[in-house]
């Protein structure tokens, strides 16, 4: 670019040196003024002020030159009149040319802007598509865990009665040795067949959080960056509000992460277009009870909680599926949009932390989610020091 523009110049200063050699050589000769309209347009291109400034002012001066040069007498004033008629169209034209060249130069700049935010789009849209992969691989993690869990359960207690017979047996006074041998390979059957329910149960336990004190913006700010794109999409709009001066909180980043973005996918999929959801956070003290169970966890809590509270303006939810809404496998999505552990494993994330969730919802009115996670309080000292 800046090789083109030394271009440009060289060739404009070139044609303005050839129409200022023709003036001197035919002063009479007015229509050899118009020809400084090239330099200017060509300057134009450069979209530089401050040259085209120059190159007018140039432009304007040579051509008044003109008059410097003896006349017929009785002529000069029609030189004068003439000459400005040709200063006022290359001042015409200069403008025009600044104008138009500044209007390429912002639709060019705003393509350019366009383009870099539809970039940023898709890069957030896939991290998002990415999220949403993960949240369903953890919900299907956790539906086989909880089913494994669930027949590991019915079955233990029949094998256990099973094992304490097998172990019986073996102890009786008439037990020949090839009883006694069948009666050892069902009793390490029975082991193996133990073994692999608790293998299971191992695979598919979902990873315990690991929490520790974190500023509230961190947890706070990718979720708004993450979540925007789809709710714009849909004309639904998102307000997350974090006040400043805000205590630490207690939680591991990923796992909140996952809490929020699944409220956050609920509240997308109740709200209609031209709905709101809103992501509010503050801060209170602690009841004895929040304060019992955060320093379950979290012993140097301070006797305050943060709240995130989750507030959509969507269909709501009946009594009914309010007391149901966090049993495993309860949803009320179409078949295949949801597996009803999304609730259930949020709250377990949360309790986890040694905090709460809890939901409120009336039909026509809403939903609102509430999270309470243990604070603490730090000096600005402290935070200078960090610093």
């Amino acid at each position: 670019m800046l090789k083109q523009n030394r271009i440009v110049l060289a060739t404009a200063a070139a044609v303005f040196a050839v129409i200022v050699i023709l003036e001197m050589a035919a002063p009479a000769n007015i229509v050899g003024a118009y020809g400084f309209v090239l330099p200017i347009l060509l300057i134009a291109t450069v979209r530089h002020r401050g040259l085209m400034l120059v190159t007018v002012l140039a432009c304007v001066v040579a051509t008044y030159m003109g008059l410097l040069q003896p006349t017929k007498p009785g002529r000069f004033q029609a030189a004068v009149i003439n000459r400005s008629v040709v200063a006022g169209v290359l001042l015409a034209v200069a403008y025009i040319g600044t104008t138009w060249e500044e209007r390429k130069a912002r639709e060019e700049a705003a393509r350019a802007a366009l383009a870099q935010e539809t970039e940023n789009l898709l890069r957030v849209n896939t991290q998002l598509v990415d999220a949403k992969d993960q949240l369903n691989r953890s919900e299907r993690l956790a539906a086989v865990g909880q089913l494994v869990a669930s027949v590991a359960h019915e079955v233990g207690t029949p094998l256990h009665s099973i094992a304490w017979h097998v172990q019986a047996l073996a102890e009786e006074p008439g037990v020949t040795p090839e009883m006694r041998k069948r009666v050892t390979v069902i009793d390490e059957q029975l082991t193996r067949v133990v073994r692999i329910i608790q293998d299971l149960l191992s695979s598919t336990r979902q990873r315990e959080p690991d929490p520790s004190w974190l500023p509230v913006e961190k947890v706070m700010s990718p979720i708004a960056v993450l979540m925007e794109p789809v709710f714009h999409a849909k004309e639904i709009a998102l307000t997350v509000e974090i006040p400043g001066d805000l205590p630490l909180v207690w939680t591991d980043a990923e796992k909140m992460h996952q809490v929020l973005i699944n409220l956050l996918a609920n509240a997308l999929a109740a709200t209609p277009p031209q709905g709101a959801v809103s992501v509010v956070v503050g801060v209170r003290a602690a009841s004895p009870e929040e304060l019992d169970r955060g320093r379950r966890v979290a012993q140097s809590m301070a006797p305050l909680v943060v709240t995130i509270v989750v507030r959509d303006t969507g269909c709501g939810m009946p009594e009914a599926d309010m007391q149901k809404a966090f049993e495993p496998f309860f949803t009320t999505k179409a078949v295949g949009k949801g597996t009803g552990l999304g609730l259930f494993l949020s709250r377990q994330t949360v309790l986890a932390h040694g905090g709460s969730l809890v939901l409120e919802s009336e039909m026509g009115h809403g939903t609102t989610v509430t999270i309470t996670l243990p604070g603490l309080k730090t000096e600005p000292r402290h935070a200078t020091e960090r610093d």
